[in-house]
Formats: structure tokens, sequence, C-alpha cells
């Protein structure tokens, strides 16, 4: 597949591609005699695992110290995992921020609520 083609599939800019592959995100994609990448399953299957991370919120060092250490071989998967298990712990504090937030503002829809009520009644005709 060419690069436009693997770029709509994932909703991607082209550049975003040439970026990845440029910073380590993923691994050096195969070329044509002309030059042109030439993406293949195994380069698709690391860009859907590279967007699924990055949609998840990690972040590009992690997602590129994950691939440096993927390409060093079997002798890093337990590195590989502690990048995964610190991301995912950051990703938990992450929602309960967000709890605490959707909470709050619970709370003033509420309030809110609350008082529209209070004043609709004092609107009513007595």
């Amino acid at each position: 597949m060419n690069i436009t083609q693997v770029a709509n599939q994932f909703g991607l800019a082209a550049s975003t591609l040439r970026y990845y592959e440029r910073v380590g995100l993923i691994p050096p994609v195969n070329r044509k005699e002309s030059g042109v990448r030439d993406y293949d399953q195994d380069d698709i299957n690391w860009i859907d695992f590279i967007k699924c991370m990055r949609d998840a919120g990690l972040t590009i060092e992690a997602l590129i110290e994950y691939t440096t250490l993927f390409i060093e071989g079997n002798h890093t998967i337990e590195a590989r995992k502690k990048i995964l298990v610190d991301e995912r712990e950051k990703q938990i504090q992450k929602r309960i921020q967000i709890d605490k937030t959707i909470q709050r503002l619970a709370g003033k829809i509420e309030d809110y609520d609350g008082k529209l009520l209070e004043r609709e009644a004092e609107l009513q005709p007595k």
C-alpha cells in the first residue's frame, strides 16, 4: 500500500506517517526501487498499534521507547511491559481526575437547576 492509502485508512495525514517513521514510532518502512514507501501488513499493524495508543493518550516519548525496545528483541519484554504498565497508571490517574471534575460539574448543574427552579417559581402568577 502507498502512503496515501494508509493515511486514508487511519484518518491520518501522510506527513504524520512520515513523522512516525522519522522519530522511530514505527520501524522503517520498506521502499520500492523508486523510493516510494511500500507499506506491508506488519507496517499496518504497527500504525494501528501506535494510533490506538496515541488515541488512548500515551506520549510519543513512551511509544518511541517502546518501539526501540521492541526492535532490540525479546530480551526487552519486561521493559516494554513496564512502559505499558506505567502509561496505564498515568491514564488511571487522569481518569480519576476527570471523574472528580465530572462530579463537581454535576453538583454545579444541580445547584444551577435548583436556583433556576426557585426563580421560575417566583415568576409564577399568584
